[in-house]
């Protein structure tokens, strides 16, 4: 009879285990949640150590707000991290709810990309909720290891011809704005049919080819002031914020003598109707008022119409 009994009783120990499995997944994710049980990596060489006024560091990686869940899809981006996983707080209850509709708005995702360095931008970003409140972000990453070794290449070089120990940071950076203008045209064709032969979209088509749409310009100058230590980020308009048809604009902002100002290579380099090659100013170190009055004539413009309330840094700039 104890034969019998024996294997009876551990059979049905593991019918009970494998039908309830599934409460026992989310009894454990929920422990691990509530003991802060994260795997946390060492960043990468490009992480930026300075906070925003829209996406900051994640101080612990445990989210009780909205906010908290932007910060750390941010931070894991910024620290170069291909894969991170985190939990919801018993005490957060939209939680789920919350970091499900953050990671399915792609014009948030976009905004929140332009916030780090270049090389940490990511080509694809997905992310597993479960039930229990368990989430893990993948990253895929823009830039391959070989790009980023051939563009600090380029730009090493480029900072030890131009730069000039007793210029100032102004006369500096327009030294190298002059040069990119100069060594670049932008990529007509990928503008206009989203083809091109050129990979121009990032910062190694200005730097192979000298071909560069907005991105390739805005990247190339992005990698350059965090290598001169230059508190900066990307600003966009995306497509889905113009009124009009255009495939939206990015350019560069940087703090420089404690105040935020715009940076627009592209609009500096012209494509003109004459097939010349032109080189402004109009958009370099410029506030929001400057930006504005730019912009300013008969054409109705919107690409420069930026969200303040993510790039809050010029909210109550004019």
């Amino acid at each position: 009879m104890k034969k019998f009994f024996i294997p009876t009783i551990c059979y049905l120990a593991i019918l009970l285990v494998l039908l309830n499995l599934k409460d026992i997944t989310n009894i454990l994710a929920k422990t691990l949640a509530n003991n802060q049980m994260l795997t946390i990596e060492k960043s990468n060489s490009y992480t930026k150590d300075y906070d925003f006024k829209f996406v900051k560091n994640s101080k612990d990686y445990i989210p009780y707000s909205t906010q908290d869940l932007l910060d750390i899809i941010y931070s894991v981006i910024n620290q170069g991290w291909d894969e991170f996983t985190f939990y919801c707080p018993t005490e957060y209850t939209e939680c789920i709810n919350d970091i499900t509709n953050l990671t399915n708005d792609k014009l948030t995702l976009t905004h929140i990309n332009n916030f780090v360095h270049p090389y940490n931008s990511f080509s694809s970003l997905k992310t597993s909720i479960t039930e229990s409140g368990e989430i893990t972000i993948n990253v895929k990453y823009l830039y391959t290891a070989k790009e980023i070794e051939v563009i600090n290449d380029y730009v090493d070089k480029l900072i030890a011809d131009i730069y000039q120990k007793d210029n100032n940071d102004y006369e500096n950076l327009k030294l190298i704005h002059d040069y990119i203008i100069n060594n670049t045209k932008y990529d007509v064709e990928r503008n206009d049919t989203g083809k091109s032969d050129y990979i121009s979209y990032n910062a190694y088509g200005p730097v192979v080819s000298g071909m560069a749409t907005c991105n390739g310009y805005a990247d190339l100058m992005a990698i350059i002031l965090s290598k001169l230590n230059f508190e900066n980020y990307k600003i966009a308009t995306t497509k889905e914020e113009i009124s009009y048809e255009s495939n939206g604009h990015v350019w560069n902002a940087l703090k420089i003598d404690n105040k935020w100002v715009h940076l627009d290579l592209t609009w500096d380099d012209p494509v003109s109707a004459d097939g010349k090659d032109y080189l402004h100013h109009k958009y370099f170190l410029v506030t929001t008022e400057e930006l504005e009055k730019a912009d300013a004539g008969n054409v109705k413009v919107e690409e420069h119409n930026f969200s303040k309330a993510i790039y809050q840094e010029f909210k109550e700039i004019s």
